[in-house]
Parts: C-alpha cells; structure tokens; sequence
C-alpha cells in the first residue's frame, strides 16, 4: 500500500524526489532542490512538496509553486509537476495526491489552487473545474488553467 508524503515532514526524501522530479519533467534539478528547500524553511505555505512512496520508491508525486511558467501570475498557487509513474497508473495515485495537497492547503490557510495542464477531462474526476486559458512559457499554444477551492 502507498502512502502519501508531505516532504516537510520528510525532510531526507528531497535527495529522491529531487531527481526524481528532474527526470519526469526536464526542469533542472537544481531548481526543484531550491524549491524543496525552501519548502523545508518552512517561512510559507507555498512551496510544498509531496511524494507518494510504496517499498521506498516513489510511485508520484506534485509539487504547488506561486507560478508554472505561465502568463497569469495573478493566478497563484499552483499545482505543478503532477506526475504517477506508468506502471502504477490507475490505483487512484493521482487522486489521492491531489485530494492530499487540497486538504493541507486548506489547513496552511491557501483557499484556492490552480493548475495548468493539457488535459481536458482528467482534473474534473477530481472536483477541479476549468477556470481559462493561459500561455505558458515557451509554448506556442494555451493550456488549459483548472482551479480548485480548497475549503
């Protein structure tokens, strides 16, 4: 069974998930490891990170960040780097990850979460609605921004 990790609470897991994140995503690992830290400082609610891990891997994990690369910096936080390994899709991973960084939000006193994404149909199955489009850095179509209430 998997278990749903807040990093904060789990300081030593940013050594993994660190490059763990780097590999799913190209993002250089060095600015997860500075966003961990920070989120290990513990000075805000944003960023926090989290993993799920069964047997000592990680089988996923999601990050929230004040902004992922996109044009509406008004739009803030956001979820980023949502991610379950393959192999271990369909066990309500992302789910779980999601409903977890909603509930803890909420109690950091974050009343409401965004997320960008190229999914259309995914983020509805767990309660978040469409909100607009918006650019990302780099990209030479929208992506969808979803958002969700956290309270």
């Amino acid at each position: 069974m998997y278990n749903i990790i807040k990093l904060r609470e789990a300081p030593a897991l940013a050594d993994a998930a660190a490059p763990w994140f780097h590999e799913k995503w190209g993002i250089d690992e060095a600015a997860y490891r500075e966003s961990m830290e920070e989120c290990l400082a513990g000075k805000a609610p944003v960023p926090q990170w989290y993993v799920c891990v069964e047997d000592g891997a990680i089988l996923g994990g999601l990050g929230v960040i004040e902004n992922d690369f996109h044009d509406r910096k008004d739009l803030a936080p956001n979820v980023c780097a949502v991610y379950t390994e393959e192999a271990h899709r369909k066990r309500g991973i992302a789910g779980a990850l999601l409903d977890a960084v909603c509930k803890d939000m909420a109690s950091l006193g974050v009343k409401t979460l965004y997320l960008l994404t190229d999914h259309d149909s995914f983020y509805e199955r767990y309660g978040w609605e469409f909100f607009c489009m918006a650019q990302g850095d780099g990209e030479e179509e929208p992506s969808r921004i979803y958002r969700k209430i956290t309270e």
